[in-house]
């Protein structure tokens, strides 16, 4: 392919040897134009990857002057490796662990009693948190916020017993032979990062740059005095902020340019990704590409449905294989037969330690907050998935997920789908419009409230995943809605649980 002038200008400007920051829409050859710039140049490069599979695709395209890893990847060559007795320990339950910690006790909060289970997790948990942070120290900051306990006085009691603990797992990482606390990947990144770490290197490549955690963004800009900085990404596609992630782009100190020619779909896909783009006041729009024939309608055989949630996708599995279907899920099925396993022991009168239900008794407990609470509404949907189906059917619908390459549909949620694409793809029905406002038109009907800025990004990111046809499916609302048509918009807001995705890319060591 020949260059484009916005990738000539890329090119251009990296050879002034300025920092830069690349926005790249979708399907606009990102990773091409990376290269692009280190094969037009003699100097060594360091491409920093997202995750290992997106490392290892790098080196096949990559001249040999540019070395392609992720930051966990350097942390272990640096660090890591003096850890690796402690990585190959076996697995032990967090409770065990919070015993060897000093946690033997329960605790009441509020009207919540915390078993020495649950205050095990959550000293676990601060110390996963703290490992994404640049932060120096583990504070009451790191510690998660409980179902249950949502009020912040409540949270600071709990932070005050949690944090101690939480300290002192810390100090038993940085022991490399042996120790309490099991030892994975995030926390020699972490170790290193304190270090300060100088990376040798003429220039430093970053991509996916919106969804950088504050650990990688310190290393990446701690490397600014003596390298060149390059980042590339797609402000619009932010969806990880709940997980600690962040865009370093719209605010980084250096060139900024765009790529908005999109290769991946045709002018009316473009059109509706400009749609979300504006609504989530993203610093591009895209272009499609003319010769490519991208269609919008009903699609009776997608090749992809993607939902909102864990819980959306668990139904359209259940739907799709009930009409015969042989059906994947990106991902797998761990997080949703977790799910299942715990409402499980719900209803049958057991506590929990699914992270999330931890702190319910009962099941008829889960269903009163899920109901009445406004902090627990984004549970509704997985109450009535199980109320409705039942756990059996719901795992024994787990256990019968193919593998994509032998599926004839692939479920995803939106977040695990982003960097995916499929010729057709379907919107399931589980991305709902904003709740009414308290606004009436001349008519005394309500209006929409706004849509969410983090709403947009993850419906941009849905509707650019296809190259031959999209059904809007469940997004079709904002065809009537104001915000549709260049209307304001509401601040970003954490997608809940059955938005969020436990795993993280795969690491490499």
């Amino acid at each position: 392919m020949n260059p484009t002038d916005e990738q000539t200008a890329a090119a251009d400007a990296f050879h002034t040897g300025d920092h830069l920051a690349l926005q790249a829409g979708a399907g606009t050859g990102k990773t091409t134009t990376l290269e692009l710039l280190a094969r037009t140049t003699k100097r060594r490069g360091r491409y920093l990857a997202y995750n290992r599979a997106i490392a290892q695709d790098a080196r096949s395209r990559f001249p040999s002057t540019v070395t392609c890893k992720t930051a966990h990847a350097l942390a272990y060559a640096a660090t890591g490796h003096r850890y690796t007795q402690r990585l190959n320990a076996p697995r032990r339950p967090a409770w065990q662990t919070g015993q060897a910690l000093g946690i033997t006790k329960a605790i009441r909060i509020g009207e919540r009693d915390l078993s020495q289970k649950t205050l095990s997790n959550a000293a676990l948990r601060t110390v996963a948190r703290f490992c994404h942070t640049a932060d120096p120290a583990i504070t009451r900051h790191h510690v998660p916020h409980l179902r249950g306990l949502e009020d912040c006085n409540l949270h600071a009691e709990l932070a005050a017993h949690i944090v101690p603990f939480a300290r002192k797992a810390w100090a038993d990482l940085q022991h490399p032979d042996d120790g309490a606390v099991r030892f994975d990947h995030d926390h020699y990144l972490k170790i290193w990062a304190l270090t300060n770490p100088k990376i040798d290197t003429d220039f430093l490549l970053l991509d996916e740059a919106q969804d950088t955690n504050p650990v990688v963004e310190q290393i990446f800009l701690n490397q600014r005095d003596h390298a060149q900085l390059v980042m590339v990404g797609d402000s619009a596609q932010a969806i990880y902020h709940w997980r600690g992630a962040k865009d370093i782009m719209t605010g980084f100190d250096g060139t900024q340019l765009a790529l908005s020619q999109s290769f991946r779909f045709g002018p009316r896909l473009a059109d509706e990704a400009n749609r979300w783009l504006t609504i989530a006041d993203a610093p591009i729009r895209l272009t499609g590409t003319e010769t490519v024939p991208t269609e919008l309608g009903p699609l009776t055989r997608p090749d992809a449905v993607l939902c909102r949630t864990n819980v959306g996708a668990m139904a359209q599995v259940m739907d799709l294989l009930d009409t015969g279907y042989r059906v994947a899920l990106v991902g797998g099925g761990d997080s949703l037969r977790a799910l299942a396993l715990a409402a499980h022991d719900l209803k049958e009168g057991r506590r929990t330690t699914h992270p999330e239900l931890i702190l319910f008794p009962s099941w008829g407990e889960l269903q009163d907050y899920a109901t009445h609470d406004p902090a627990g509404r984004d549970l509704q949907p997985l109450v009535d998935l199980v109320d409705t189906h039942g756990t059996d059917a719901i795992l024994a619908a787990v256990a019968q997920l193919a593998p994509e390459n032998q599926a004839e549909v692939t479920v995803s949620t939106a977040h695990k789908a982003k960097g995916r694409e499929w010729a057709r793809v379907k919107i399931a029905d589980d991305f709902t419009p904003p709740p009414d406002s308290d606004q009436q038109d001349d008519t005394g009907r309500a209006l929409p409230g706004p849509i969410d800025g983090g709403e947009a990004r993850l419906a941009y990111v849905a509707v650019t995943r296809t190259r031959r046809g999209l059904d809007l499916g469940g997004l079709s609302w904002i065809h009537r809605h104001p915000d549709g048509r260049g209307g304001p918009h509401a601040p970003t807001r954490d997608p809940g649980l059955l938005g969020a995705e436990p795993s993280e890319p795969a690491h490499e060591a």
